[in-house]
């Protein structure tokens, strides 16, 4: 295999990802019995039980107990560089569950900070790894796998549902309460995986519909320093031909943008919607890691 500097990258990302991930489980998921769902959620839950019979089962030993068959399962539906990665990023995981473990956790535990810090933080590292083109071999694999059958799906509202299978084994094992906060965490992890593999918010999209369409993209030009673009559109009431204008702006030049259209022409119509994320000159690099 040719390393290449982004495969460094990924790499990288993979490992940072995991460390997240495992951070989030041993600090805030496992002291506060909040089961997240995944192949750890079942950790945390074995443990728990054994624990009540005097065997101490550490987590990283159930988590790679348990994805070795899930694993073997995925591999006909997964490309070679993937299954590689994929196998990295299991063993990884298993180390940092290991590594991790030996940071104190909260003296007073609180379900509110962990199901909210817990989720940020394993949400962060989980979209690491699928940025990276792998998985941790638990519920985001069986999420991926499903993903490639029902593309219209987003990987994380596919996680949300296979974890709902093993919070409802935590429902049993750990009562309403926990299990509720629980579903606060998959829901925040599942809103910061889409921020982050989908971007965030950070510009807007300007339709502008006017008979001055010249003028006004002259000086959305010349004082914005933005690209504007000319969509050929035609009113269908009055069945005349007009131009429609596009720019993509910042949020913070929103409210400009606004002013100049409406100095030139007050009965302009203007729609502006939020762009998820935006690649090319004056926004993000093409080449930028996505």
């Amino acid at each position: 295999m040719k390393i290449t500097k982004r495969t460094v990258l990924d790499y990288g990302l993979i490992i940072a990802g995991t460390t997240l991930i495992a951070f989030g489980i041993n600090y805030f998921y496992a002291p506060n019995d909040l089961i997240t769902g995944g192949v750890t959620g079942l950790a945390i839950i074995i443990a728990n039980y054994a624990e009540k019979i005097g065997v101490k089962i550490p987590l990283w030993l159930t988590n790679l107990a348990f994805k070795t068959p899930l694993f073997l399962l995925g591999v006909k539906t997964m490309g070679r560089q993937f299954l590689i990665r994929t196998v990295f990023s299991t063993l990884y995981l298993s180390l940092a569950l290991y590594y991790t473990a030996f940071i104190p956790p909260p003296v007073e535990p609180d379900l509110i900070l962990a199901s909210v810090f817990g989720g940020v933080i394993s949400g962060a590292g989980m979209a690491l790894v699928l940025k990276a083109a792998a998985t941790t071999g638990g519920s985001d694999m069986a999420a991926m796998i499903i993903h490639r059958k029902f593309r219209h799906v987003s990987i994380s509202r596919l996680l949300f549902i296979v974890d709902g299978a093993v919070i409802a084994i935590g429902l049993l094992a750990f009562g309403p309460v926990k299990t509720m906060y629980a579903i606060i965490a998959v829901y925040i992890t599942s809103k910061v995986i889409d921020g982050i593999l989908e971007g965030l918010s950070f510009a807007k999209a300007a339709f502008i519909i006017s008979d001055a369409s010249e003028a006004i993209a002259g000086v959305l030009m010349a004082q914005l320093e933005r690209g504007v673009t000319s969509l050929n559109g035609q009113g269908m009431y009055t069945k005349a031909a007009k131009n429609v204008l596009l720019c993509v702006v910042s949020g913070k030049e929103t409210p400009k943008l606004k002013e100049m259209v409406h100095a030139i022409d007050e009965n302009a119509f203007v729609i502006v919607a939020d762009v998820r994320e935006v690649l090319g000159e004056g926004f993000k690099r093409p080449d930028a890691l996505m």
